[in-house]
């Protein structure tokens, strides 16, 4: 959920205020025409409340729709609210009237969320309003009895005052610390993205120097006579001729990115072939409906090697020679889980938050680095867990196109 503006949080703060005035001033003046008989002008008191509920429903309309509220606006309903305010006070006692300290309350909104200029309008309307009231207030009858109605209206405002600042502050402290989370989940990003760019960067290099060498090899293995190795050695030929291309189209497949004319799908089916072949001693147990003619997001084949890589090492770090993987599509989105049997999780850092830094004796420390880039890119979730039974699970939901779910042919 992205965060609102600052001048549409106003509004819907002041919109939410606002009902909480119109029912305070209508209690105000209940109690004061009828429990202590005032005799104070109704439809001028009246009538300032019955408009300001009525702005209130248009405001509540105007909320909405998902337009934007620009300060301008905001700065008008200020007014509007000072407005009725600066009337009250005046036919209510003017400066004797204790709620007149209420003045403060749209300053200091509008200093918090408008920028400089509007908050200083702000402050010179909420003046302008005060004086006008204070000027011309009229003074609020005798009451015979020994009740004090001015420090009962101070102990009201006081209280009501009271509940007002602590609950902006409280507002002011958590928005203060959701701030300071996602700075610290940028720079932790940030840090990651510098590893990956330099990664990456390093990869190109290397893959500009392998890329002579590879087709060297080619060459050799396409004239390589394999009629006097026997069955078994041309069997191995076959293998390494396999291996060299997949090498060969890995290399490549590292300037796809940069170029617009490279496919943006992939079949998983492929993928899992290219990593099998390179991993033959790693049983994969496969599950879900998705088959091998499914066509995904390249991220989504660069997430599954680095899930699977990572499986694999910790479970043959452990013995064992298998990784399960479930991968299933439902309402648009991919739910896959891949599962280890080696040791699970580190007691002292279960989630390896450090990124580029390995917890395997030689691990490049990358493989979550590389999980959680593809994830942000993609728009999903990725979290992890130990597994019945031993080892972990790593559990990712992306969401497809309408275009990747498809089924195609593999080219």
């Amino acid at each position: 959920m992205q965060p609102q503006p600052p001048a549409t949080a106003l509004l819907r703060t002041l919109y939410s205020l606002r009902w909480f005035a119109v029912g305070g001033q209508s209690l105000t003046i209940l109690w004061a025409t009828h429990g202590f008989d005032m005799a104070l002008p109704r439809w001028p008191l009246w009538g300032p409340v019955l408009l300001l509920a009525a702005f209130n429903v248009v405001v509540h309309l105007r909320l909405a729709h998902s337009r934007d509220a620009a300060p301008a606006e905001a700065f008008a309903h200020v007014l509007v609210d000072t407005a009725v305010l600066a009337w009250l006070v005046a036919w209510t006692g003017g400066i004797a009237n204790p709620f007149a300290s209420l003045f403060l309350l749209p300053i200091a909104l509008t200093a918090m969320a408008l920028p400089q200029a509007w908050a200083i309008a702000a402050a010179l309307a909420c003046v302008t309003g005060y004086m006008l009231a204070v000027n011309f207030g009229q003074p609020l009858p005798h009451l015979h009895d020994h009740f004090d109605l001015h420090l009962a209206g101070m102990a009201v405002n006081f209280f009501l005052s009271m509940a007002l600042v602590s609950y902006f502050l409280l507002r002011l402290a958590a928005a203060r610390d959701r701030r300071e989370r996602e700075l610290a989940a940028l720079r932790e990003r940030f840090v990651r993205n510098e590893g990956i760019l330099a990664l990456a960067t390093h990869a190109a290099s290397v893959a500009h120097e392998l890329n002579t060498p590879l087709g060297t090899m080619t060459l050799l293995l396409d004239d390589l006579d394999t009629s006097a190795m026997g069955a078994d050695g041309a069997e191995d030929v076959v293998t390494l001729r396999r291996l060299v291309d997949t090498c060969r189209d890995r290399v490549r497949s590292l300037a796809d990115p940069a170029d617009p004319a490279a496919t943006t799908r992939v079949d998983i089916g492929r993928v899992l072939e290219h990593w099998q072949l390179v991993r033959p001693a790693i049983v994969l147990e496969r599950s879900g409906n998705v088959d091998v003619h499914e066509r995904v997001d390249r991220t989504i084949g660069h997430l599954l090697l680095a899930l699977l890589n990572n499986a694999a090492d910790a479970s043959e770090g452990n013995g064992s020679t298998r990784v399960d993987l479930r991968l299933q599509i439902e309402d648009g989105v991919l739910d896959g889980a891949i599962r280890d049997y080696g040791t699970g999780f580190d007691a002292q850092a279960p989630f390896l938050p450090v990124l580029f830094r390995s917890g395997k004796p030689d691990g490049l420390g990358v493989g979550l680095a590389l999980s959680h880039a593809a994830i942000e890119q993609l728009g999903g979730e990725l979290d992890m867990e130990e597994a019945d039974g031993g080892g972990a699970r790593v559990h990712f939901r992306v969401p497809v196109g309408a275009g990747d779910s498809q089924t195609e042919t593999m080219r």
